[in-house]
């Protein structure tokens, strides 16, 4: 076998990616996407009429220019998840507006909406996840949508106090970064690289798996953001792991053995010790730590900025 037939033996495979020509050559069981990856998949001619459809819906809708553009930025999520579950035979993961970070109502609001045109769309709830960011905000939103059987995968996590803090929402998965967590500790002490072992995105990855699988927490973890096929090999056996077309290549072209690294049995007997939070607690974690409170803001704004421009190539449309 492969490296990603052996991965798939003890981790479900998800392609991080809304290539849809990607996702069908890869065949992996889930997909996710975010506002780049969709802007970046809404230029390929495979992606026009998935545009063209949001656009003319958009159309239809009452309300000013303002509206209308939400209802185009929302559907165009959903033509693009629709199309990969098409190819996929489990979930996707579609993204609220990372403006709304900060903003739980409207988080909650737009995760209901999400799930109302999948529905609309003959897409059961049951094969998509809500992706909202791990703010405070965005946990307390995610907590209400499970109430109500809509299930939610956090992103951009960088810390435990957040995946903690998920998990006691209920959260059904969560997402945390490896490779952003490697630039910034890659950046601050100037080496190229880490052993895998020592990536320090891969050990807070391992670190979060072992928290949540020692105290029993049904949420899944899936490893997400890689920048080095190493670093997905140093996390087989993760509940999940979201990965580029471009990293599912090298494991498919690699016939060396590769051996799980997590199990939820070593998990149960980490030196660990429960994490217990209030809002004041949360904030207070996440202020002290330097990297997850830098890499949170910088991935919102990242995020926002592609939803702006993808925002823009639709106002044009809708004009």
């Amino acid at each position: 076998m492969n490296q990603l037939e052996q991965l798939r033996r003890y981790t479900t495979v998800v392609a991080d990616t809304g290539d849809l020509a990607a996702i069908e050559r890869h065949q992996p069981t889930d997909a996710t996407t975010n506002p780049s990856l969709i802007l970046a998949a809404a230029s390929d001619p495979a992606g026009e009429a998935l545009i063209a459809d949001a656009v003319a819906f958009a159309q239809a809708q009452d309300g000013d220019t303002t509206a209308r553009l939400a209802h185009a930025m929302d559907k165009v999520a959903v033509n693009f998840g629709c199309a990969i579950l098409d190819l996929v035979p489990g979930r996707v993961s579609t993204e609220v507006d990372a403006r709304l970070s900060f903003d739980a109502p409207a988080s909650l609001a737009r995760g209901r909406r999400l799930i109302a045109l999948y529905e609309a769309a003959g897409v059961p709830r049951e094969r998509v996840l809500i992706k909202l960011a791990a703010t405070w905000e965005g946990i307390q939103a995610a907590a209400e949508l499970e109430r109500e059987g809509i299930r939610c995968n956090m992103t951009l996590m960088f810390c435990l106090a957040q995946a903690v803090a998920c998990a006691e929402a209920g959260a059904t998965l969560i997402s945390p970064f490896v490779g952003r967590i490697f630039d910034w500790y890659r950046e601050r002490e100037g080496v190229a690289s880490y052993p895998p072992d020592a990536d320090p995105g891969v050990q807070s990855v391992a670190r979060i798996y072992a928290y949540l699988k020692k105290f029993e927490y049904p949420t899944q973890v899936m490893g997400a953001s890689f920048r080095h096929v190493d670093q997905v090999r140093a996390l087989a056996g993760c509940d999940l792991l979201t990965i580029s077309p471009a990293l599912l290549a090298e494991l498919a072209a690699e016939t060396a053995p590769l051996p799980r690294r997590l199990e939820p049995r070593t998990a149960a007997a980490a030196a660990l010790e429960p994490l217990s939070l209030t809002e004041a607690r949360f904030r207070w974690l996440l202020n002290e730590d330097a990297m997850a409170t830098e890499k949170l803001a910088d991935g919102i704004r990242r995020f926002a900025a592609d939803a702006y421009k993808l925002e823009q190539q639709l106002r044009a449309r809708l004009d």
